[in-house]
């Protein structure tokens, strides 16, 4: 028979294996999935993804009623198990050949002849397959005791049922075995329902060696080569690689035929494993026990063979068999995998749930996986992210590649073990083939990262100068509120101007630092103790391993603090930029303020260096208060338009409060109500402070209705409302450290000046050192509008429009064309504006973003000063379409 769909009871990333393989044999796959693995790429890429409950494994994965009434509902003729779940349960392979379901691997029998331990080692026994001298079920402590005297210490106390190392004591003396004898049988009967426990010799530098087999079902069995799985954690294998390094060809020989015979004797059908202790001292192996099953490690296998596994096991179950006989085993060169978890090496390899910020790998490694960018981790499941397989030549080849490969792997936002691998993969005990069972226990992981054990009111990575190049799409730059604190503190380390940093709000976070690093606090004075012992700010600070910073509140005036480390903080970068922007949940570390437990990263640093650092001029400190001057440049609106003169005598004369309800979207400022100039907004709305959308520019004091608000980093490029006055670039900083109740007075000052203030602040941040005070008078209030091109009337006939040049700040300029009414030719016209600026390629363009009727350019005005491009822009309306 050949089968039309085959369902898949698994998930995560041998379901996606499962898939691949169906397609290229032209059947059907038919995925289920629990609502937590809804993101799951096995569900995107199988032909039909049925839904199947929520998360609890018992009421989804191994719910065997279900499966087996939704195998019948999509007409699916077999079903593929997968590993782990329902594989190995007898019970369920039954139920399916009751059910008429063709089941994808080993019979019934075999589970049970193998399930136990100890029926699996009688059966070897019988068929004078090496053992290891132990015993049969034991009855209680005293039968054990004696036992373990004539085995002689060490033994292994062993659960007869279940895997994956669970039920299995090392014990070196009476002691041990009499302390751990009763939780062993009780962990045995809690998690398999079976509570055997027997002993066997423990080898204490044994490998693990398993054999692949496949079996016709009627006593053919052909092997594929031997894997060592040695590398392994608490006996969950970290590392496979076939063949089996530093075995003489002999014992390689030995154990495939020692495999063979013993599943030849019981008439094995399908994928199997046999595994062997082996002792390298000896050179002797032992029998282990059967895994009835496809292994989590069969890619290796496939990569030195060339067969695909999952495909003869589907060919065999549809009545094929051919293929078997056929087979000549002649494997071609050397295979290595390793398993990628979301779990903390630096925290007792504890299991990690969270958004996958980025999740790359290199083309030439095989990768299994069932994430991407974007896919959240649950807590439900097994913490396997992915596996990755390489093959070479020679072992050593193998070895470099996937020493290439792990370093180009970028997973992020989830933490994982993936330097835990490259640190396995580098060291001289695995590259000379040295290793053994327990050898991953002696290795101490380094960890380069910061654990926050508290979060702060509000902690957020950033970096300068944020998201650039995505104002007209709606996103906005997010980065320091304060940018000169924060640009100052990655000076003082010597850091590239754009590694991230900490933004700390009111108050800040408390840090385990795993790895020494060179750190400094900026920004409002903050209360912190590295290891107890105030830490000094605007200094570098050397921090050793171990040590703890408690980050509390800011003292007195200002709002945030920045925490710069030597070298930044590594996160993914998110269009073009590493900063947080938490209303679009992206940016940063998984697109949200830290929160305890979060883990991040950093590189090393030179200590050496620390000596070297730069120190800061203390004039540079920038003063904080609770009454501010920031200088704007007046516009781009204003009076007469839609202010009264008096409205904006006002506006600049009032010390404004600041509101409470502020943040990095805008901060809103209490004072007088203005009279306004007109009723209402005509076209644009009811209120005098409505008109039709234009783009806005970051500092810009918008009226939104009768409260002003100045725009954040974090704030909307687009909105329906009047705006009299843009904070300069050289004090936006100040917009940063205002307080709620502190007091703020604008003052305007011209183009000309505010490009001085910038050039000269910029000059300090690089060198470090204060230059004199650069008296800038305040401008003359006159008006909003830099230029006005009349409309030119020829005849009857309208050849152009009004066009008028309104600063938006120093960096900002907005262009509106026509009368305040909603027109699409107005909008077609400022559409060709905007393709003309692109067309004609104009220097220092950072942003174009058009509104109803105009077209905000955003400039570097140190390379193109906006007058320049005014009249750049009057030429431009010579040559519109």
């Amino acid at each position: 028979m050949t089968f039309k769909k085959v369902l898949i009871a698994n998930r995560g990333a041998i379901a996606c294996r499962i898939i691949r393989t169906l397609k290229q044999m032209g059947i059907r796959s038919v995925a289920v999935y629990s609502k937590a693995d809804d993101q799951s790429l096995h569900v995107s890429q199988a032909d039909e993804a049925i839904c199947i409950g929520e998360a609890l494994p018992a009421d989804t994965y191994l719910n065997q009623a279900l499966l087996i009434d939704i195998a019948h509902q999509c007409e699916a003729q077999a079903i593929h198990p997968g590993y782990g779940f329902l594989s190995e349960n007898q019970e369920f392979a039954d139920r399916c050949e009751q059910n008429n379901i063709v089941f994808i691997g080993p019979r019934p029998e075999h589970m049970r002849l193998f399930g136990l331990k100890h029926t699996a080692r009688s059966i070897a026994r019988e068929n004078n397959i090496p053992l290891l001298t132990g015993t049969d079920l034991l009855e209680d402590i005293d039968q054990a005791i004696i036992a373990a005297a004539q085995i002689t210490y060490p033994v292994m106390l062993k659960s007869t049922a279940g895997g994956g190392g669970i039920g299995m004591q090392i014990c070196h003396d009476e002691s041990d075995l009499r302390n751990v004898f009763q939780s062993v049988k009780r962990l045995s009967e809690n998690n398999f329902g079976n509570g055997g426990i027997f002993l066997e010799k423990y080898i204490e530098h044994a490998r693990h060696i398993e054999v692949q087999v496949f079996g016709d079902g009627r006593g053919h069995v052909v092997t594929l080569g031997e894997r060592d799985c040695s590398l392994q954690r608490r006996n969950q294998k970290v590392v496979e690689e076939t063949p089996a390094p530093m075995i003489t060809d002999q014992v390689r020989e030995a154990m495939q035929e020692t495999a063979r015979t013993l599943c030849a004797a019981v008439q094995y059908q399908s994928a199997g494993t046999v595994e062997f202790i082996y002792d390298p001292d000896q050179q002797s192996f032992y029998f282990l026990e059967v895994n009835t099953r496809l292994q989590v490690e069969h890619g290796v296998t496939e990569e030195v063979t060339g067969v695909d596994l999952v495909e003869w096991m589907i060919r065999h179950a549809s009545g094929e068999s051919d293929f078997l006989y056929a087979y000549q085993h002649q494997p071609a060169g050397h295979s290595i995998q390793v398993r990628l978890y979301a779990e903390d090496p630096g925290k007792d390899f504890q299991p990690s749930c969270d958004l996958i910020t980025e999740f790359t790998v290199p083309d030439n490694v095989r990768c299994e996986t069932w994430v991407e960018t974007g896919t959240t981790i649950s807590p439900y499941y097994d913490p396997m992210l992915a596996k990755l397989i390489v093959r070479a030549d020679q072992r050593t080849e193998a070895i470099e590649t996937l020493s290439q490969v792990l370093a180009n792997v970028r997973c992020a936002g989830v933490e994982n073990n993936l330097h835990y691998l490259q640190q396995i993969i580098e060291d001289d005990v695995f590259k000379t083939a040295q290793h053994y069972t327990r050898y991953l226990n002696s290795i101490q992981y380094h960890a380069m990262t910061i654990d926050v054990l508290e979060a702060g009111t509000m902690t957020t990575v950033q970096d300068y100068p944020g998201r650039t190049g995505y104002w007209d799409v709606g996103v906005p730059p997010s980065g320091p509120v304060d940018a000169l604190a924060f640009r100052l503190g990655n000076r003082l380390l010597n850091n590239p101007e754009d590694a991230a940093g900490l933004e700390l709000t009111i108050s800040g976070p408390t840090l385990k630092f795993n790895i020494a690093a060179v750190i400094v606090l900026t920004g409002a004075a903050m209360q912190a103790r590295l290891d107890g012992q105030a830490l000094p700010l605007w200094k570098p600070v050397l921090v050793s391993a171990g040590a703890v910073l408690m980050c509390g509140r800011i003292t007195d005036t200002g709002v945030h603090s920045y925490l710069c480390i030597r070298g930044g903080i590594q996160v993914p970068e998110y269009l073009g930029s590493k900063s947080t922007f938490t209303l679009g949940r992206f940016g940063g570390h998984c697109g949200r303020a830290l929160r305890p437990g979060d883990v991040l990263h950093i590189s090393s640093s030179d200590m050496s260096e620390v000596g070297q650092l730069p120190t800061l001029d203390p004039v540079l400190i920038p003063a904080y208060a609770h009454t501010w001057e920031i200088r704007t440049i007046y516009g781009p609106h204003g009076a007469p338009d839609f202010f009264t003169e008096a409205d904006i005598d006002t506006f600049f004369n009032t010390e404004w409060e600041i509101h409470y309800n502020s943040s990095r979207t805008g901060i809103r400022l209490i004072g007088p109500k203005p009279q306004w100039a007109r009723q209402d907004g005509g076209e644009a709305g009811l209120h005098p402070s409505n008109i039709h959308d234009n783009a806005y520019a970051i500092g810009t004091v918008d009226f939104t209705g009768d409260m002003p608000v100045i725009l954040g980093p974090d704030g909307p490029s687009l909105g329906g409302f009047v705006c009299p006055a843009t904070i300069i670039k050289a004090d936006l900083w100040k917009m940063g450290q205002l307080h709620p109740g502190d007091r703020v007075r604008f003052v305007p000052i011209s183009l000309e000046d505010a490009k001085q203030l910038e050039l000269r602040q910029e000059r300090m941040i690089e060198s470090l050192t204060a230059e004199a005070d650069l008296a800038v008078p305040a401008a003359p209030i006159t008006t909003p509008v830099l230029k006005t091109l009349e409309a030119q009337i020829n005849g009857d006939d309208q050849s152009s429009v009004k066009v008028v040049y309104r600063p938006s700040g120093d960096d900002n300029l907005l262009i509106e064309y026509g009368p305040m009414v909603l027109d699409l030719n107005l909008r077609f016209r400022v559409h060709a504006l905007m393709e003309w600026i692109r067309e004609n390629q104009l220097p220092g363009i950072i942003d174009l973003t058009p509104g109803i009727r105009s077209l905000q350019v955003h400039v570097d005005d140190r390379v193109m000063p906006l007058r320049r491009l005014i009249d750049l822009l009057e030429q431009a309306e010579t040559e519109l379409p």
